[in-house]
């Protein structure tokens, strides 16, 4: 299996560390996946893909905020059917595809501890688009960041709530924060 073994991200190192991660010399790892943040501006500009055998070079930190691990990454694209051939075309095995409304339907990929989910159609070019992040307490995350993070809400997966960060918190990327699955 592939997983995902790092993203480049435009954000600035100190967006993200207002957001409670810690960020050593514009990285930050977050379960698996190790996450370079270049200060040039955009959303995700890239990803970095690994075999899932192969080993993170380092253990992530705690994080204050409590972050996990990268729950999912969203990606974008004009036309479905042809991102899933070009995706499993790399060797990522599709999970499933279910209608999302509007017009929309999502497929879905295992990255490892991460899930890929393509959006379609979505956008004029595929997209590396999003980031849902697991953290251990989402009230308390709440707390911390105030007003830089939305209300919260129940999340698609049953029994798990979701809320994501505001524009006010200077992150580029869009990014939500989700409670951990229900054991």
């Amino acid at each position: 299996m592939t997983a995902l073994a790092a993203l480049e991200l435009g954000d600035a190192p100190q967006a993200w560390e207002r957001l409670g991660f810690d960020v050593h010399e514009g990285r930050c790892r977050i379960g698996a996946t190790e996450l370079s943040l270049t200060g040039a501006g955009g959303g995700i500009a890239g990803w970095t893909l690994r075999a899932d055998g192969d080993a993170p070079p380092q253990p992530a930190p705690q994080h204050p905020n409590g972050a996990i691990k990268l729950d999912h990454l969203v990606m974008t694209t004009p036309d479905l059917a042809a991102t899933i051939a070009e995706l499993e075309g790399k060797g990522l095995e599709l999970r499933r595809v279910r209608e999302a409304g509007e017009g929309r339907r999502q497929a879905f990929f295992r990255l490892g501890e991460t899930l890929l989910e393509v959006v379609g159609p979505a956008g004029e070019q595929t997209a590396l688009w999003g980031l849902t992040v697991v953290v251990e307490d989402l009230d308390a995350l709440a707390t911390r960041l105030g007003d830089d993070l939305g209300t919260i809400r129940d999340a698609v997966q049953p029994g798990r709530r979701i809320a994501t960060v505001r524009p006010s918190a200077g992150c580029g990327v869009p990014l939500a924060f989700m409670s951990k699955p229900i054991q």
